[in-house]
């Protein structure tokens, strides 16, 4: 580790920190629908909007009538998506001539992928889909899916700041109003910041430069496996020529991140130079994964009239993140241990450490940075391999999201995933100290506890069912690259990136299978829809209830005290609930490691 590292990590953070106060007043004003100075433009096209659709501005739902309308768009744009990608071969805009994607069980994995704000993608962009199914399929799923997490984050925040009401908001208003405030002008601007620094955005067919010399590589098919011989010695072939793929990169890029959505439009992700040319844009890229999700916990705090509990619940996610990428940072910088001895220095640029998997451009802090913020956020964009890391530097990545990404977490998702564990924590307070507990002026009641632990649960139970099948059965098994606890982190992290939302991959396991697009597929969209219905039903609940004036029995929210309690109450339930798993896979591989046994 490094001083330069260090500042360079402490400087993103102190960014994130100087825009949460502007960037949560922004937000509080948009959905309490105060005016902003967006509104002259913006107005205009809101009402447009509602006359073309139908919707009355006015009208307020109860906590199942916005589930509803939640699962019913949502159902409605997968299916379009899903034939949006069988059929891409007949549609515009798409100068490589791509047929359908193929087979249908990708197609399928895919839109739910894209649906839930995951971006899982089992697929090469560049290589599979047309720039039509790229800007008006997967973009455009980019600005509903996360607009649908921030609304829903919105509608909890409501249920806790109302006093005796039945309803928690409109969701298509908070849809609209997310959309054309708190996206669109912000992804304009960025992806004219990202084409300013090289990251391509155009709609020319691809490009094809003749080598100066011929370069021998390993045959793969078409679904990316690599070819072997009957002796299993890979199949070489000579290439003479690069295809240099091309085409919207900036207006994607930029809403992958400040949406938290991170499917890429090549399959390298955000370590592709046409995505991630430079280090200032992997500061752009960075911060607008952690913008919105830090800008909400001061919208909390605003709507709630509480602001120190804004700043608590704030407190508890920097240093959740700080102790995130400390570990990350110190397992990549510290390498191999079994390389001890050895020059690992690349160039004169980076001194030692673990540069497998990693660009030289970025090294290893940045690496290890980016890793920690994709995770903490549902995001899943990537500028390194994580499947190339150290074994407890791959185990940060695969700890942030078994935490539920409550570390700023993603667009709206993260905030709500982080509200359920607030409840949960002044409820083992009230057990403390003997009374029933309160939130902000709430009660928390059974049902509340009942609907919160129903959350909890469902998200490690799909993804531990679905990894433990995966492993001893051969339609699982059969796309494990590596054998040992290394094998099992590939397939536990295929499944927890599904059921958090997140997207990003080991990469060493061969998805692109019946088995793992219909599984991964179904664990998406458990992930996302059976978790906010009892989010969503909490929010209906406390909407109703009566304020209660605080106490000297009352548990404060608001003091350094509480950060701790909600920040042991995070670890100790994904420490519970995934230890086992995480001790046979990456601390497993780490002692094995350090005992000199390699896989």
């Amino acid at each position: 580790m490094t001083a330069n590292g260090w500042f360079q990590i402490l400087l993103f953070l102190l960014l994130v920190f100087l825009a949460t106060k502007p960037l949560g007043i922004f937000m509080a004003r948009v959905f309490n629908r105060e005016k902003t100075f967006m509104d002259p433009v913006l107005r205009p096209v809101e009402r447009l909007l509602y006359r073309v659709t139908r919707v009355d501005e006015n009208h307020e739902m109860r906590w199942t009538e916005y589930a509803v309308a939640v699962l019913l768009f949502s159902m409605v744009s997968m299916v379009v998506l899903y034939l949006m990608e069988r059929l891409q071969g007949y549609l515009p805009f798409n100068p490589q001539k791509f047929g359908a994607v193929a087979p249908a069980h990708l197609a399928f994995n895919t839109a739910a992928s894209f649906t839930t704000n995951t971006n899982w993608q089992a697929y090469s962009g560049e290589t599979t889909m047309s720039y039509f199914t790229q800007m008006a399929g997967l973009a455009f799923h980019n600005f509903i899916s996360a607009a649908t997490g921030i609304a829903l984050a919105i509608a909890l925040i409501r249920g806790i700041a109302r006093r005796q009401m039945q309803t928690i908001g409109n969701f298509w208003v908070d849809l609209v109003r997310c959309s054309l405030w708190v996206l669109l002008p912000f992804c304009l601007i960025g992806a004219l910041v990202l084409v300013s620094q090289g990251v391509v955005q155009n709609l020319k067919p691809y490009d094809t430069a003749k080598l100066v010399e011929p370069m021998r590589v390993q045959k793969v098919t078409a679904d990316g496996k690599a070819v072997v011989d009957n002796q299993g010695k890979p199949v070489m072939d000579t290439v003479t020529e690069q295809t240099i793929a091309q085409g919207p990169v900036a207006s994607q890029e930029i809403i992958k991140e400040w949406g938290t959505n991170g499917g890429g439009f090549f399959n390298a992700n955000s370590a592709h130079p046409f995505e991630n040319p430079t280090p200032l844009t992997n500061l752009i890229e960075l911060f607008s994964i952690f913008a919105i999700g830090s800008g909400l916990t001061y919208t909390l705090g605003r709507m709630t009239n509480s602001q120190r509990h804004g700043w608590a619940v704030w407190a508890a996610m920097a240093v959740l993140f700080l102790a995130g990428v400390t570990v990350a940072y110190w397992a990549e910088a510290r390498g191999n241990p079994l390389l001890a001895g050895t020059d690992q220095r690349v160039g004169n640029l980076q001194p030692g450490g673990n540069m497998e998997g990693k660009e030289v451009r970025f090294g290893i802090a940045n690496s290890a940075l980016f890793a920690t913020v994709t995770t903490d956020a549902s995001c899943g964009a990537i500028n390194s391999w994580h499947d190339s890391f150290t074994p407890l530097g791959g185990m940060v990545p695969l700890a942030n999201i078994m935490m539920s990404e409550v570390i700023f977490g993603g667009v709206g998702s993260g905030l709500y995933g982080m509200l359920i564990d607030v409840v949960l924590a002044v409820f083992i307070a009230g057990l403390m100290v003997g009374r029933t507990p309160e939130y902000l002026g709430k009660k928390i009641e059974a049902y509340d506890v009942k609907m919160a632990m129903l959350f909890v649960l469902v998200f490690p139970m799909v993804i531990l069912i679905f990894t433990a099948i995966s492993v001893v059965h051969p339609l699982g098994s059969a796309g494990i690259s590596n054998p040992g606890p290394h094998g099992l982190s590939q397939v536990l992290y295929a499944f927890t990136s599904g059921a958090g939302n997140n997207g990003s991959a080991f990469a060493g396991l061969t998805v692109n299978t019946a088995w793992y697009d219909t599984t991964i597929g179904i664990t998406m969209l458990i992930g996302r829809f059976f978790m906010i219905i009892p989010m969503l039903a909490i929010a209906g609940n406390l909407a109703q209830k009566k304020y209660v004036p605080p106490s000297l029995g009352t548990f404060p929210v608001t003091t350094p005290l509480f950060t701790v309690l909600l920040i042991g109450v995070i670890i100790i339930v994904g420490a519970l609930t995934f230890f086992p798993a995480l001790s046979l896979g990456p601390i497993l591989e780490h002692l094995l490691m350090a005992a000199g046994k390699t896989f």
